[in-house]
């Protein structure tokens, strides 16, 4: 077959048309149908012939991306949430483990002990700490670590000392020792011990007045500390003062201190062993994180520091991949390497909340975080993603809740405190997921011509797969280098895709990977494109300024083409991000402030304007609300403004932003000229609008999406009867609009339309919709920061995720062999085509 298609008889090259490929193709297999060849065909080139050139190219392609596409994430699958019978009336500061008895100590600010089970944590004996220096009522616990070397545990109290309590003993815990004469309140404690030999170990401490102080213990199994007189208290314990020791007066202990993080409170600490650094973190912008060094001969510490926007309230690090993780007041997760100050390792985004807690799964490449908007979020740390959210389970509680996330990895299993509140995790058997790309999705797009689905993310790549199957069918690296590629568009040929880049510049593209021409819409600089619209004559593309940027079709006769002048000059007063053509004439654009403009496209001038006025005044009075409230919140939790950050405000997603503008098909003219809705916007507050554009009126408007979720993605159907929208939980709902906004009526309808259907297929936020008509079934396409590209059928059956596989067992040889589920449930044919071939399926 090689040589036959290779050339023909003259010994010229040779390409085939597709009757010719399906028919030398089938007679010269023996085994298949023309109707699979023929697929092959489609899948290989698009513009009507095929050479061997191109065959094998793709067929090598393919298999090679066979081997990429059996990567998985450990996703793990949660037992129903289990609240803890709990003998607290306050909040819980510290869950631990006690190794030697498998058992778990559980403390609280006012002082309680709990000691439970190791196998099902439930309650076995409660006691409480005694401390005379304060009366029972002024006792408060900031917190509390295991000293499992000597059998005891250090408390650290706002009484300006450190308690340490025997716990062999566990009916009374007798206090041993006590710390005093401490400047400031303790607020955090960590204590490790050298694996090789228990008598040297490490108390560290962190201060409300930003210091950070170290006890090194040189003999701490014969004793932590020197008894240099009879100095004891009611409790029989011990007294040492702080002076004493920073003098050198005891021989068995010493200390190191730095103050990098005055005047902010230090929120953390921990030593590392692996680096002989101690970290530590705090609200303060200027000093988020700081690394304390210990000098080979001296016992000073070189100090460095990590800037964030708005500082850090937790960290956590890995010891194999020396990453340190930040928990973000600023909604983010940071990944760091210690040695470099200036910019984080990577960003971790995800969160529409501050990241109250990170930990890491040290046996394995993983990252819990957990945020106020009472979200946890498993990332893998090697691909930078969220492979599992979890959101909704956790109790209703205030908004200063005081939140500690325990890890236990030997058992699979994490207890979450809300105040009082515990609530454990446990896992069950895990679960395999298989990603689409192998970096977020950013696009979506059909192709009707050759029926195949167009997907990009964020690592530059652009992968084309089999709608019918869900197979893939080529894929182009690097197409921006490293930039991320933002959206993507096709022309009106279904022949040549458009991808935005993150380097200013965009692509066209034909499907065999070759680009046929740049076009420079930065001019130079790199922008974030948010869409590229394909006009009659001209090509639109917005995001980054005020200007419509646009591309004269007469222009492309050179490879590199540079922008026209938009003759309407610059009409909108922020940044715009999105747009929508109704034929012949009409364009809108929508901006950062929520103003929608309409367009005469032939003439480019401005004919009328849209905003919401109402709308945007009762969004001003939240905002101001919510400043207000965060004011409230940040002095009961006594948070400066200056350790928030610069600003004294944390970020929050514009409300007003509009990030998507789409007309409805098929709405007759007499209906939007009576006063019916003809377009739709929605954008970051969870509220999509149905507007009438020749009237300039906003005809209806509902809720779709939880405001706090912040921006949503809209996509509406070729047939104009069905909205989809979808959110940063991964979550989708399909709404029936068929007679929606259809008839005018007196003022703005604020009841929603019907909603058919609400699901999730995915993890993490969903970065773009596309629904499209498919033989006679309308389909949605949803791309993800997840990963994964999903297909559903309307309105909201999944039929399954693009790459995913499933086992099967084959009828005749009882084996297990794999089949995409696309392929299962899409194209019954396709599975009964190939039994009769002994075939399970056909991968090329």
């Amino acid at each position: 077959m090689g040589t036959r298609m290779e050339v023909d008889p003259s010994g010229a090259p040779r390409s085939l048309s597709r009757a010719e490929f399906t028919d030398l193709a089938w007679s010269s297999v023996g085994r298949g149908s023309k109707e699979d060849y023929g697929l092959l065909f489609d899948s290989v080139v698009e513009e009507g012939r095929v050479d061997w050139g191109g065959l094998c190219s793709f067929l090598l392609l393919e298999l090679s991306d066979k081997v990429k596409d059996t990567r998985t994430s450990s996703v793990p699958r949660w037992k129903p949430p289990r609240t803890l019978t709990c003998q607290h009336r306050d909040p819980v500061q510290k869950v631990l483990h006690l190794q030697s008895s498998g058992q778990y100590l559980t403390v609280s600010r006012g002082g309680t002990v709990g000691l439970r089970d190791g196998e099902d944590m439930s309650l076995l004996h409660t006691h409480r700490l005694q401390n005379s220096t304060v009366s029972p009522k002024d006792l408060w616990v900031t917190d509390v670590v295991l000293l499992h070397n000597v059998h005891k545990i250090a408390v650290s109290f706002t009484s300006k000392e450190v308690c340490f309590y025997d716990i062999l003993s566990k009916q009374d815990f007798g206090c041993k020792h006590k710390l005093q004469g401490l400047k400031f309140t303790p607020w955090c404690l960590d204590y490790w011990v050298d694996p090789f030999n228990p008598d040297v170990a490490i108390l560290t401490i962190g201060d409300i007045g930003g210091q950070v102080s170290a006890l090194y213990f040189t003999s701490a199994q014969i004793s932590l500390f020197e008894r240099l007189g009879l100095r004891t208290d009611s409790d029989s314990a011990d007294i040492v003062l702080w002076d004493e020791l920073v003098k050198g007066k005891h021989r068995s202990c010493y200390t190191v201190t730095h103050r990098g993080h005055t005047p902010a409170w230090v929120r953390k600490v921990r030593y590392l062993d692996s680096l002989e650094a101690f970290v530590s973190c705090s609200t303060r912008a200027q000093s988020s994180v700081v690394i304390g060094w210990r000098g080979t001969e001296s016992r000073a510490l070189r100090v460095t520091s990590f800037f964030t926007k708005r500082g850090v309230w937790d960290m956590d690090h890995h010891r194999g991949l020396n990453l340190i993780a930040t928990a973000g007041v600023d909604h983010q997760v940071l990944l760091w390497n210690p040695f470099v100050t200036s910019k984080p390792v990577c960003r971790l985004i995800g969160h529409t909340g501050p990241v109250t807690a990170v930990r890491f799964m040290q046996t394995r490449q993983q990252l819990l975080s957990y945020s106020k908007d009472k979200v946890l979020c498993l990332w893998d740390v090697s691909r930078q993603l969220c492979v599992h959210r979890l959101a909704g389970v956790f109790p209703e509680t205030q908004e200063d809740t005081h939140t500690l996330l325990f890890v236990h990895e030997e058992r699979q299993s994490l207890v979450l405190s809300f105040n009082s509140l515990l609530l454990l995790l446990e896992t069950t058997e895990e679960e395999e997921r298989t990603s689409s790309h192998e970096h977020p999705v950013t696009c979506v797009l059909y192709n009707s011509l050759f029926r195949q689905v167009v997907s990009s993310d964020s690592a530059s790549s652009v992968i084309c797969w089999l709608a019918h199957t869900g197979q893939k069918v080529k894929q182009f690296h690097r197409c921006h280098g490293n930039n991320e590629i933002s959206t993507m568009a096709l022309d009106g040929t279904q022949t040549r895709l458009f991808t935005a880049g993150l380097d200013g510049e965009i692509k066209v593209w034909n499907f065999n990977g070759r680009c046929l021409h740049r076009m420079n819409a930065g001019l130079g600089r790199a922008v974030e494109i948010s869409q590229v619209l394909l006009l009659k004559r001209s090509i639109l593309v917005v995001g980054w300024e005020r200007m419509l940027t646009v591309f004269r079709l007469h222009s492309f006769s050179q490879c590199f083409v540079e922008p026209s002048e938009w003759k309407g000059g610059v009409q909108h007063r922020s940044d715009v991000l999105c747009a929508a053509f109704q034929p012949p004439q009409t364009l809108v654009t929508g901006s950062y402030d929520g103003e929608i403009i309409v367009w005469n496209n032939g003439t480019e001038n401005a004919l009328r304007k849209l905003q919401p006025l109402a709308e945007l005044e009762e969004g001003k009075k939240s905002h101001l609300q919510m400043q207000l409230n965060s004011t409230n919140l940040r002095s009961a939790c006594h948070v400066s403004d200056s350790q928030l950050g610069v600003n004294g405000e944390e970020d929050a997603d514009n409300s007003t932003a509009i990030t998507r503008l789409l007309f409805i098909p098929g709405r007759a003219s007499a209906d939007i000229a009576t006063g019916g809705a003809d377009l739709v916007s929605c954008g970051g507050s969870g509220v999509v609008r149905l507007w009438n554009t020749i009237h300039s009126r906003l005809v209806g408007q509902f809720t779709a999406h939880n405001r706090d979720l912040g921006s949503i993605v809209t996509a509406v159907s070729p047939c104009g009867n069905y909205l989809v929208t979808a959110d940063r939980e991964g979550r989708l709902k399909t709404w029936d609009i068929q007679q929606y906004c259809l008839e005018p009526h007196d003022g703005i309808t604020k009841e929603p339309p019907k909603l058919l259907r609400s699901f999730r297929p995915h993890l993490d936020r969903v970065t773009h919709l596309e629904m499209c008509l498919h033989g006679d079934r309308l389909l949605v396409l949803s791309a993800s920061s997840d990963c994964s590209v999903v297909l559903s059928y309307l309105p909201g059956e999944i039929v399954g995720l693009f790459g995913q596989v499933y086992k099967h067992t084959h009828a005749r040889t009882n084996k297990h062999v794999m089949i995409p589920v696309e392929q299962h449930k899409l194209t019954s044919w396709w599975t009964k085509k190939a039994a009769c071939l002994n075939l399970v399926c056909v991968h090329f």
